[in-house]
């Protein structure tokens, strides 16, 4: 007997999902239609949420209802005109109305300051994506979504003819197998970077212990780039490509970014520098730069250090999110002892650094790319903000890399739909990180705006189709 009610399974529960279910919800509503939805997520209730609930959500806007100039260029260039235009042009075309449709369910949006260097125009909603979350899961209850908790979904059934059927999954501690009836199913879980064996087999040994930017990135496992590709889906994006930021390693916070790197050196356990600190604004230095600590420094460690100068930055409070002090010393003597590198070292490195910087400070400009470039033949070089350390107490932060996303995923359209050889797999969506469109550098503010407008998209285009069935 034929079911006269279709059914649609959202798998995850971080920005990209819930934007699905409750426009899936909304769209049937609006057409009149009977689609049963049901919102799956591994993680239990109150972890829910994805990397989302810990981010605070900086969206490439200029105001939630203006993009800023050069949007859709801007966002090519960061992928050396690899990515695919009519996907970001889709993103550009519908970001306005995806913000004004959270304003709806009640996200306000703020201009935030953004650390301390400037970039693009950036809005923020207040509260952070934890307020997304919980904003667009009230809605969607309302809505009649239903919420399976502690649930993850290992496999995509499909007819021998092609389409989909339904899905298998695995409840509780115990893994209780059920299946659950799917006409559709959009993936919307995450990237890799919470499966250890994965991010080795693409970034090679020592992948498996990079530290982890949320406690909800641990949930993203790649189950849904497995499951679509078991079923013959396309991926796309950079798979040697990830978002890392450099954190300090003491916090309990999360994602307890140090970005005052660039106002002093940074040396590695060994007291020595090893990159030009200054050579760009942070949110374009700050992949290479903690990707480069976890896979070639020694410990997989290394230091920001700087001078009591660093109190004289307006707002330098805005670049750290570690709630732990720095290391303070009155002697580059005593504070190579504090973070146990070589004394000898660290005060010939800085004495080094000194004889070609500048105690000229009426020219430094933390906003901006200052021009403030070491003199002679520094090595490495310093392109900006090459000041002298010369006023104590001395300061040093400790930095490691921590992933926040990774880049390969499933390969879609601007229809949000899941691509195979032959074209679109009847009936599979995909949305946020699941997805593989970003490829050598993470375009900065982008990757949550995505997630929530693909989300959206998806739950759209889903209908659409159990419309057409």
């Amino acid at each position: 007997m034929m079911r006269n009610l279709q059914k649609l399974v959202v798998v995850g529960h971080g920005a990209a999902g819930l934007a699905a279910a409750l426009s899936a919800a909304e769209q049937a509503r609006s057409r009149s239609l009977r689609i049963d939805i049901t919102l799956i997520e591994k993680s239990h209730e109150v972890e829910a949420g994805g990397n989302t609930r810990w981010s605070p959500s900086n969206m490439r806007l200029a105001a939630p209802d203006r993009l800023g100039p050069g949007f859709e260029d801007d966002i090519l260039e960061a992928s050396c005109g690899t990515a695919d235009r009519n996907y970001f042009r889709a993103l550009a075309d519908d970001a306005t109305a995806t913000i004004g449709w959270l304003q709806t369910h009640g996200v306000e949006f703020v201009t935030p300051i953004y650390y301390l260097s400037a970039g693009p125009a950036r809005i923020q909603p207040v509260g952070g994506g934890r307020v997304i979350v919980e904003k667009l899961l009230e809605a969607a209850k309302k809505a009649g979504v239903r919420v399976l908790y502690d649930s993850r979904v290992s496999r995509l059934l499909k007819k021998q003819a092609g389409g989909l059927v339904g899905v298998d999954i695995q409840s509780g501690d115990e893994g209780v197998a059920t299946t659950a009836d799917a006409d559709a199913v959009i993936l919307a879980c995450g990237g890799f970077q919470g499966n250890p064996a994965m991010m080795r087999a693409q970034f090679g040994p020592g992948a498996e212990t990079l530290r982890l930017i949320s406690p909800g990135t641990r949930f993203d496992t790649g189950d849904g780039i497995r499951m679509a590709t078991e079923q013959g889906a396309r991926v796309s994006g950079d798979w040697n490509g990830m978002h890392v930021e450099p954190i300090d390693p003491r916090s309990h916070h999360s994602a307890p970014v140090v970005l005052v790197y660039p106002y002093g050196i940074v040396v590695d356990q060994d007291g020595r520098r090893f990159l030009d600190e200054g050579s760009g604004l942070v949110h374009e230095t700050w992949e290479a730069f903690a990707r480069d600590i976890h896979f070639t420094r020694p410990g997989s460690i290394a230091y920001a250090v700087l001078d009591s100068s660093l109190f004289d930055i307006p707002g330098f409070e805005r670049a750290i999110r570690s709630e732990v002090p720095p290391y303070q010393a009155e002697s580059l003597q005593d504070l190579a002892v504090q973070i146990g590198v070589p004394a000898r070292n660290l005060i010939e490195t800085v004495d080094t650094f000194n004889a070609a910087a500048t105690s000229d400070a009426a020219k430094f400009d933390a906003t901006r790319c200052d021009g403030l470039a070491a003199a002679g033949t520094l090595k490495p070089p310093k392109s900006n903000w090459a000041r002298a350390i010369t006023r104590s107490p001395y300061l040093a932060y400790p930095l490691v890399g921590a992933v926040a996303y990774t880049f390969g995923g499933l390969a879609t359209n601007e229809k949000a739909e899941v691509l195979g050889e032959r074209g679109p797999i009847p009936g599979l969506y995909a949305a946020g990180e699941t997805t593989g469109h970003f490829y050598g550098t993470a375009p900065n503010a982008v990757a949550l705006l995505r997630a929530l407008v693909f989300g959206r998209i998806a739950g759209r285009e889903a209908v659409g189709f159990l419309r057409g069935r």
